[in-house]
């Protein structure tokens, strides 16, 4: 990398990056640059490496979400904002954006029990055969109600696709499988990508709407891109809900087992397999089957406030500082849970204070520009994102910059600390015009874009970014690829299978000595040029034509003030 001047629309900047935006961002402004005063500091990997240190330390007992070291991280992350002369950007001139919310804990007493019409019945064991949650907030659901088995439990009017049919899921209990249709056809569903169509919460949402009481996603680890244990670990513990609103709600969102799946239709003579294949053609017809679920859903219900942590670069110029640029990454992990035998941490070294220590890196180099920007840079750690994304939907919903003026958003998750990379990953970007000046940003870093290996998992609905997506904003995530230097690719994804199979959502996920966080500072400094590049561009950023969030920028950019 060397030293360049860029020259933007908020003037000259000396910064640690790449030749060559320099002329992109000039060649976007309309006002001329001046001199810069100073330098701004170099990004430092072990800065990096010092926040996740803490951020992973058993005194913040895995940063669980209405957990004391979830507030713990929240008040480091406040106080670091501080400490770089960042504006408060939460409620009441505070770095704290209150987040209402409802911690509900499935009881041990929950009981699951499937009867047939003939009276055959078999029971299934909590966290051992079935997950579930009460979403309805309330301390006691009793359920016996006709399972009805809707496949996918998909309607998708521009796929000419409905899963639902003319079935009427009113006091019933959906099942169904995770993911959707296979195809290849990138013109339906996205060929082997994933839409939001196939993503759990999307299933949940939709019975809901339609009135079911119930749901059961039938978990296939091929199908869910992860294990049982990742389930059992996410979901068996205490699950966080944003408070209650009018929004439709079940009251048993639930996963089941395949092997519990398989013996529940086998009790009316009917094969799942055959099932999951008739649920890939259009002319499937939802199934009622003569089976109940009976069950007793207990919960511990607790109501708590946790926090967003929002800071900001106020722009200098009146109009544009009322846009932004921004930057999020979530501190949350999944706490401490007693019941675990040995080690009760989820430290969540990798995921996500890898993240947080970047964002932190780049608030503290953008609040050393010698130049202030004509927009605004916001930062945002939010919470609850490993129950369900809630910290960002609640930003989405209630963010200090409205959605229709946030240029972009840049999020960072899980970024390993193994070394120096060849790849970026940026899968999202390519679907907004800022595309171009990503590809041409990767160039200059020297840095190959890797394409999703896995589009069928959907991992672009996996993360914060996804949340802002939602309401209109380009957003996408920035991270390593599985090319490191000295290294083969199957190195790398040698260390990205045992992360995932040995500590991702695991008590294992720990802080080591030996993490190199180089990469993190690349992943860093790469974010920091699109930021700048996104800041001085003459009009805010877009998705393009025909996408699927189209429509939401379009709404929030007429709404916004």
């Amino acid at each position: 990398m060397k030293r360049f001047v860029a020259l933007g629309l908020f003037a000259a900047l000396v910064v640690i990056c790449a030749p060559g935006m320099v002329e992109r961002a000039a060649a976007q402004t309309k006002k001329p640059a001046a001199q810069p005063r100073r330098l701004p500091e170099q990004i430092d990997k072990e800065k990096i490496r010092e926040h996740v240190k803490y951020l992973s330390s058993d005194k913040l007992e895995g940063r669980g979400t209405g957990q004391p070291g979830g507030d713990l991280a929240a008040d480091y992350i406040a106080k670091q904002f501080s400490s770089y002369g960042l504006k408060p950007a939460g409620d009441n001139g505070t770095y704290f954006q209150n987040v209402p919310m409802v911690g509900v804990r499935t009881l041990g007493d929950t009981t699951f029990a499937f009867t047939a019409a003939d009276g055959r019945s078999f029971d299934v064991k909590n966290l051992t055969d079935f997950v579930t949650n009460n979403e309805s907030q309330t301390e006691t659901a009793d359920i016996d109600a006709p399972i009805v088995f809707v496949g996918y439990g998909i309607k998708a009017p521009e796929y000419d696709w409905d899963d639902y049919k003319t079935v009427d899921l009113r006091g019933k209990v959906a099942l169904l499988f995770v993911n959707e249709p296979t195809s290849d056809d990138p013109d339906f569903f996205k060929g082997k990508a994933l839409t939001y169509y196939g993503r759990w919460t999307y299933k949940l949402e939709e019975t809901a709407r339609r009135g079911a009481v119930a749901t059961l996603i039938i978990h296939r680890t091929d199908l869910a891109s992860y294990g049982w244990d990742v389930v059992r670990n996410s979901w068996g513990t205490e699950r966080s809900y944003l408070k209650r609103d009018d929004t439709p709600k079940l009251q048993a969102a639930s996963w089941i087992q395949l092997e519990v799946a398989r013996k529940l239709v086998g009790l009316v003579g009917l094969d799942l397999e055959k099932m999951f294949q008739r649920a890939q053609m259009k002319d499937f017809k939802p199934l009622v089957l003569p089976i109940h679920l009976k069950a007793h859903v207990a919960s511990k219900l607790t109501s708590f406030v946790s926090k967003n942590v929002l800071a900001m670069l106020p722009g200098a110029d009146p109009e544009l500082a009322k846009e932004a640029v921004l930057y999020t990454a979530h501190y949350d992990h999944l706490g401490i849970d007693p019941s675990l035998p040995g080690d009760k941490i989820y430290n969540g070294a990798v995921d996500n204070a890898t993240g947080c220590g970047i964002l932190l890196e780049l608030a503290r180099i953008w609040a050393a520009v010698p130049v202030t920007p004509q927009r605004s840079i916001l930062f945002a750690t939010v919470t609850a994102e490993e129950q369900g994304l809630l910290g960002s939907e609640y930003l989405g919903k209630h963010s200090p910059v409205p959605p229709g003026k946030i240029s972009i958003d840049l999020n960072f998750d899980a970024v390993p600390p193994l070394g120096t990379p060849e790849e970026v990953e940026i899968s999202g970007a390519e679907r907004t015009n800022f595309y171009p000046i990503v590809k041409a940003t990767s160039e200059d870093f020297g840095l190959a874009i890797r394409p999703d290996p896995r589009p069928e998992a959907g991992h672009f609905y996996r993360s914060d970014h996804f949340s802002l997506a939602r309401v209109g904003v380009p957003s996408f995530s920035i991270n390593e690829g599985i090319k490191y230097a000295g290294h083969t690719a199957e190195w790398g994804q040698e260390q990205a299978s045992d992360y995932t199979e040995h500590r991702y959502h695991q008590p294992s996920d720990e802080y080591k000595p030996e993490m190199d966080f180089t990469g993190d500072a690349v992943i860093a400094k790469f974010g920091f040029v699109l930021g700048f590049s996104a800041a001085a561009l003459p009009r805010l950023v877009g998705w393009l034509p025909g996408d699927e969030f189209e429509s939401a920028r379009k709404q929030s950019q007429t709404s916004a003030p």
